[in-house]
């Protein structure tokens, strides 16, 4: 595909006439409105299909509507399949269509997709550094990989990162118009709402859809598929995406195991090395998830046991019955919607499922079913906390015992009220 003027006026309706973003609040958008204030490229990265282009638009609409902008100031273009694109030609052709000069007055670029574009760094960088002046600019990539590795010299000081993540519960159920003022009233159709929005995987084009085959097939060639086939090979060697997609199968049927990599490679036939590379494209591609034994020693915590999560689990364990498969569903979603980066266990075996860090570590264990406070019990008397949680299914109480006090809290409220 080549860039010509048919695709950039195809790509821009609001040249033509008022455009509608079909938009729902999130809570990262206040953030990023905050930053259309700065001279800064604004970047933001994130599974594939988790609202990127649709924010980078609101943005967009909003300056626009504000009156702070000119429409046909503004220009948004996709490098999707634009490998060998020109943004500086790009340009000069807008500037062609349009009668504008963008060293005069205000301006909003929207590029993305961009990691897609072979030498998009350096591109970017005359662009900004010719006019930021002039020029606000917003850029878009499915992948952490173009932002942390390619950036870090080129475009230093130019840019900050934002990653967009799917949508919480919370931000599930404004999607869905529902607000109950008093949540205790609305346990029960608060839990029938959590039950509806783990099979969304928080994708909002999965908002009103419950079709197993659907959604199994949206995850599978939708999103996985298309990272481990098409986007991590555009960045790393990869001689068998086969493998790559039976390693990541192997987290997505196994959330929050300890991993030894010797293991992993007899298992996969390939070498401990390859493994440990395989799973870093795994963690910068966004499709899993590393914990860490926690210690207040950020050192010690890189040198001991690590728990991987997958940042898709398994439709088959979604759309189970059975206790494990519901038990390993919920300890997923909370670890990945908590953002925490800690579990815990010591040489005694005892554990808690994640540690959420702050001024004081907040310890959490994740039960389905038993509730046991053994391992929850053994964190706060070693570091001295005062208050743990236990998240369940359905089941609220607190347990107080030798000054401490274990709340024990449903998941949709622990989800909505943190």
């Amino acid at each position: 595909m080549t860039i010509n003027e048919s695709i950039i006026v195809e790509m821009n309706p609001w040249w033509k006439g008022r455009f509608v973003v079909e938009y729902k609040e999130r809570e990262i958008y206040p953030t990023l409105k905050k930053y259309m204030n700065t001279k800064q490229i604004i970047g933001l990265t994130g599974l594939r299909r988790v609202g990127k282009t649709t924010l980078m638009l609101k943005l967009a609409m909003d300056e626009i509507e504000s009156g702070k902008i000119d429409p046909l100031n503004v220009l948004y273009f996709s490098f999707d399949d634009m490998r060998n694109g020109n943004i500086t030609e790009m340009i000069n052709l807008y500037e062609s269509m349009t009668e504008k000069n963008i060293r005069k007055g205000k301006f909003l670029f929207l590029f993305d997709e961009i990691q897609k574009l072979e030498g998009w760094e350096n591109q970017l960088k005359t662009v900004y550094d010719l006019y930021k002046n002039n020029v606000k600019i917003i850029i878009s990539g499915s992948e952490s990989l173009f932002i942390r590795k390619k950036t870090k010299e080129s475009l230093a000081g130019r840019i900050f990162e934002f990653r967009i993540k799917r949508l919480s519960f919370p931000e599930f159920l404004k999607f869905k118009d529902f607000a109950p003022k008093h949540k205790t009233i609305y346990r029960k159709e608060l839990s029938s709402m959590f039950r509806k929005y783990i099979k969304t995987y928080g994708f909002p084009e999965l908002i009103d859809v419950e079709d197993r085959e659907i959604i199994t097939k949206y995850i599978k060639e939708g999103i996985t598929e298309k990272i481990i086939y098409k986007d991590i090979p555009s960045f790393f060697s990869v001689r068998d995406p086969t493998i790559l997609e039976s390693l990541l199968s192997i987290f997505m049927e196994e959330p929050g195991q300890i991993t030894d990599f010797i293991e992993l490679s007899k298992e996969l036939g390939i070498s401990r090395q390859t493994v440990s590379q395989y799973v870093r494209y795994l963690e910068d591609s966004f499709l899993l998830k590393k914990l860490y034994n926690y210690s207040r020693s950020r050192r010690k915590a890189e040198r001991k046991l690590k728990k991987y999560y997958p940042e898709i689990i398994s439709p088959r364990l979604v759309f189970s019955d059975d206790a494990l498969s519901k038990s390993k569903v919920l300890e997923y979603l909370v670890v990945i919607e908590s953002d925490a980066e800690f579990f815990w266990r010591d040489a005694y075996k005892n554990e808690v499922d994640m540690i959420i860090n702050g001024k004081k570590p907040i310890p959490v264990e994740i039960k389905y079913g038993k509730i046991e406070t053994r391992g929850l019990l053994a964190f706060m008397k070693k570091f001295s906390i005062k208050t743990g949680f236990i998240v369940t299914a359905e089941k609220e109480d607190i347990i107080r015992t030798e000054n401490m006090e274990i709340n024990i809290i449903p998941v949709w409220k622990f989800l909505t009220e943190r």
